[in-house]
């Protein structure tokens, strides 16, 4: 396997590099793509053929027997995270974004509060909003380069008027790894406030050499408000699948929310438990451990080049493939960086502020890309950013 290769993926519908024109006017001509996370590497070969296989009958009827996807799912569970799932408590939605507003249409109510930690995936505030629930930021801490938590400041936020909690878990985009205790911190200010805990663990495959991810399903009494949120979809780069597991360990949520899913009258596309069964297989964890240490060297080039740069700092990345830089030891504002990542380095990053307070001096740069893309991407920033140096 070779995560080398140049693909170009241009007018492919590629919502990364078609759709960067319209958002940042860099022009996939000579632009480079470092914000939608997905990867510019091809799914492992095991889930070509799976596909290529079920092209070849030529009909794309209703799926049926999802057997083999439910115990795919419970093999790799418990194979590469020490987790024994039920398969009464998988709920598969189509994508975890749209497990996350089930979830939220399920267990609140207009104008309830929902706790995020900020700066994190900008999703959660706009589908929050959308459903007209209420934002909660509980900002993290910057300390030593890396986020850690507040709890004695987000204990004194709390109205009451909260009914829920999301954990980002690893954390995008910040790239953390959670330590157990910090775990368990998550865990008792959801009991003490009687919150809903959402713990979205869609990067948890994605750690980087020397760094384990430890599963909320391990951290004890958290079970009767626990919902896990995994997928498939980003470890192996076949997002366009949209599905996502919802996994529900309490019976009586889960009661609740297979009567939304039965309500909704949802289920997943053809090609979704396909490429999972094929995906969480030996085969798929020999590809995820070599992406992962590709991965790895990707954010060594890449923090030492722009490190290299006064003002500016990658912040350690632990999980992901998804760099957050820091922008504001330059003394510039976000329009002034921007512009020169933008017009001077052609390359389109994601925004900050977009993923709350906190996030306003930064922006997200995806890793997932051939080692030359990022080595260009370097040079290419150490030229924009050339009178600092």
């Amino acid at each position: 396997m070779t995560f080398d290769t140049l693909i170009d993926r241009r007018g492919t519908h590629s919502s990364k590099w078609d759709g960067m024109e319209a958002y940042y006017g860099v022009s996939p001509d000579d632009g480079l793509a470092m914000w939608v996370a997905d990867m510019d590497f091809r799914a492992p070969q095991a889930v070509q053929d799976a596909v290529k296989a079920f092209h070849d009958v030529g009909i794309y009827g209703y799926y049926g027997d999802y057997g083999s996807y439910y115990d795919a799912i419970r093999w790799w569970m418990a194979e590469r995270h020490g987790w024994m799932v039920d398969q009464e408590a998988i709920f598969s939605t189509h994508g975890l974004v749209n497990g996350f507003a089930l979830c939220i249409d399920t267990f609140t109510k207009p104008g309830d509060g929902i706790v995020l930690f900020t700066p994190v995936y900008h999703a959660f505030a706009r589908v929050i909003a959308a459903a007209d629930r209420q934002v909660v930021e509980c900002p993290l801490v910057l300390e030593g380069g890396r986020y850690t938590y507040d709890f004695d400041a987000y204990d004194s936020q709390m109205t009451g008027s909260e009914r829920m909690v999301v954990l980002c878990s690893p954390h995008n985009p910040g790239g953390r790894v959670w330590t157990k205790a910090e775990l368990q911190a998550v865990a008792a200010f959801a009991k003490r406030h009687d919150l809903i805990l959402i713990s979205d663990e869609i990067h948890h495959d994605l750690v980087l050499p020397g760094n384990k991810h430890i599963p909320m399903t391990h951290i004890d009494g958290i079970e009767d408000r626990l919902i896990m949120m995994t997928a498939a979809t980003k470890t192996f780069n076949i997002a366009g699948a949209h599905i996502g597991n919802v996994i529900i360990p309490d019976p009586d949520l889960r009661a609740v929310f297979g009567r939304k899913m039965n309500g909704m009258g949802m289920s997943p596309n053809c090609f979704g438990p396909l490429m999972v069964a094929a995906a969480y297989s030996p085969e798929g964890a020999e590809w995820v451990d070599a992406l992962c240490a590709y991965l790895n060297t990707n954010r060594q080039h890449f923090d030492e080049g722009i490190n290299a740069i006064p003002g500016l700092r990658s912040m350690p990345m632990e999980a992901t493939y998804l760099a957050w830089v820091d922008f504001s030891d330059t003394g510039m504002s976000p329009a002034e960086f921007r512009e020169r990542v933008e017009k001077g380095a052609r390359i389109a990053a994601n925004y900050g502020d977009s993923f709350g307070t906190g996030g306003e001096s930064f922006l997200r740069f995806n890793l997932g890309t051939p080692l030359s893309r990022i080595n260009e991407a370097v040079s290419r920033l150490q030229l924009a950013f050339k009178d600092l140096q």
